[in-house]
């Protein structure tokens, strides 16, 4: 990764915050994993290996002022939108105070009104349109506001990718498009999913960016969403990203990949794992230390444990509410 000097902008602080989101996800995602094994969550998707990528990305653009269409997997994204830990597993619990949908949705579909997250759908690649509509809405209004949407490159075999990206390039919308690319579309490779050199280059048939870039790399990111969101605003139209990312859990708990995946390729995979290597980076730049590290992971388990105390704790929806935002209400 880069030196200080070549940080284009982004502080210690900024950077550092980072770090902790990336923490805070992936100790909320041990702790989900327990719990489904324990019997006390039903189905979690993991963000592990994505989470580097997502919260630069996030870093990159301006929550509160632009608009998000995020996917199952962007656990970590959502922390950094603003999401807490606490209301996460809220939603992992289904409990009737989950911000997202009150404990109607699967955990994952993420949405929040005053955030500018748009909730999610479980059906695969919806999310791409929507994004490109939401951007000509941006476009209209002149805010100077975007729409960021993300999918993995499974989605990029649905219609709804190309007629997205092709409205958005039409009337050049400003969305970013990030597709993080894990390469395995459940248990299909990507090599019998995405046919030519990969999910950057089509953007080359809409008339529009396509930049690869490597999905462990915070700073490689980052640089390349600042970049997308600042050709957004400026009213050139959208960008198509392709991070490439691993996959360092199944597709979900109700998926094992050591069916169809060599563990020699899962044991070299869990050794490039980007968490630790943003770490050593850090350490290596020397905008962390180990005791602070160390304070930081104390402190981050401390906080996913209260979250989850208060979770399970949380009451469950009323069933007298069953219907409502089902069926119009009354």
């Amino acid at each position: 990764m880069s030196t200080p000097a070549e940080f284009d902008g982004l502080t210690r602080e900024r950077v550092l915050s980072a770090y902790g989101i990336v923490l805070r996800a992936r100790y909320l995602d041990d702790r989900r994993f327990i719990l489904n094994r324990a019997g006390k969550l039903a189905f979690i998707i993991s963000p592990r290996g994505h989470e580097v990528a997502q919260v630069a990305a996030i870093t990159a653009l301006q929550p509160g002022r632009d608009r998000f269409c995020l996917y199952y997997r962007d656990f970590a994204a959502a922390l950094a939108c603003g999401f807490t830990p606490e209301e996460l597993m809220l939603s992992a619990f289904a409990r009737a105070a989950d911000p997202s949908s009150g404990g109607r949705q699967t955990p994952g579909n993420f949405g929040s009104r005053r955030r500018g997250i748009i909730i999610g759908s479980s059906a695969v690649g919806t999310q791409i349109p929507k994004a490109a509509g939401i951007g000509l809405a941006l476009k209209w209004r002149a805010e100077g506001a975007l729409c960021f949407v993300s999918f993995g490159e499974g989605a990029t075999s649905q219609g709804d990718f190309h007629e997205g990206l092709n409205f958005a390039a039409l009337h050049r919308c400003p969305v970013v498009f990030l597709c993080e690319n894990n390469h395995w579309a459940i248990s299909v490779p990507e090599a019998r999913q995405v046919a030519g050199p990969g999910v950057a280059s089509r953007a080359a048939a809409y008339g529009i960016p396509g930049v690869a870039v490597a999905g462990d790399d915070f700073l490689a990111v980052h640089a390349a969403v600042r970049a997308a969101a600042e050709r957004a605003r400026r009213g050139d139209g959208p960008t198509l990203i392709e991070a490439r990312v691993l996959r360092l859990q199944s597709h979900s708990t109700d998926d094992d990949q050591r069916a169809y995946r060599d563990p020699a390729e899962l044991e070299a995979e869990a050794a490039k794992d980007p968490v630790p290597r943003m770490r050593a980076w850090l350490l290596a730049v020397g905008w962390l230390t180990e005791p602070d590290d160390a304070r930081l992971q104390e402190e981050v388990v401390r906080e996913v444990e209260a979250a989850t105390v208060s979770a399970e704790a949380a009451p469950e929806p009323d069933p007298s509410t069953l219907t409502h935002h089902v069926y119009a209400d009354g």
